[in-house]
């Protein structure tokens, strides 16, 4: 939005040399924590609360939906063409952030924590090569919500810390759930993250100031 400082500076290459760092850092390192959170971190029928039940409908895309219909909605009797834009811009983060995570998913192929009781299991391709089901890195529902918050912290960056607790919860009701390793979720935020800014990037260069924040 106008005022704010992009936090995707440089060109293309400076971009890339970015993501890799960052995937590293927060696919790579967070595995030498997975074993301890494992062992240490869960809570019984987390899912029978409340709370986490919502926590855990952040990274349901549907959900955002939702809220990209309230914002069109919202923005259409003072412009409709905008209010179209931001709604797009939402939606369109949410989605990128859940098939990238499918995606990523299907090429790591390790499995959920619960196989191996928190060993790390890795799918051969020989057996079901273009199923997600029962794989785990990155967690999909971090993704989605850490994708949709970023793409809410560009539309109202006041509410910006809101929309990032939510998604965080999200991701802690996987770890407590056992539905996902440490590792799982802190890559799962920081690439939903950069999907959520890599499709604000896109849309924000679209000609004639037709952009998300125009």
């Amino acid at each position: 939005m106008n005022g704010t400082r992009p936090a995707w500076g440089g060109g293309t290459a400076q971009r890339t040399l970015w993501l890799i760092g960052g995937v590293l850092v927060f696919g790579a390192l967070p595995m030498l924590a997975d074993r301890y959170v494992y062992d240490h971190w869960f809570h019984k029928n987390l899912y029978d609360l409340d709370w986490a039940r919502l926590l855990r409908l952040m990274g349901f895309a549907p959900t955002w939906g939702i809220a990209a219909l309230a914002i069109w909605l919202h923005e259409r009797p003072a412009s409709a063409s905008r209010g179209a834009r931001r709604a797009w811009y939402l939606v369109t983060a949410t989605l990128a952030g859940g098939l990238l995570a499918e995606i990523m998913k299907l090429l790591l192929r390790r499995e959920r924590p619960n196989v191996l009781a928190g060993d790390y299991s890795f799918r051969p391709w020989s057996e079901h090569p273009f199923s997600t089901s029962g794989l785990a890195w990155p967690s999909s529902h971090t993704m989605v919500a850490f994708a949709a918050a970023t793409a809410m912290a560009r539309l109202f960056p006041r509410t910006r810390w809101i929309w990032y607790t939510l998604a965080a919860g999200c991701g802690l009701t996987r770890l407590l759930a056992h539905a996902h390793f440490f590792s799982d979720v802190m890559l799962g935020g920081f690439m939903g993250w950069c999907v959520g800014w890599g499709v604000w990037l896109a849309l924000e260069g679209k000609r004639n100031g037709e952009g998300v924040g125009a």
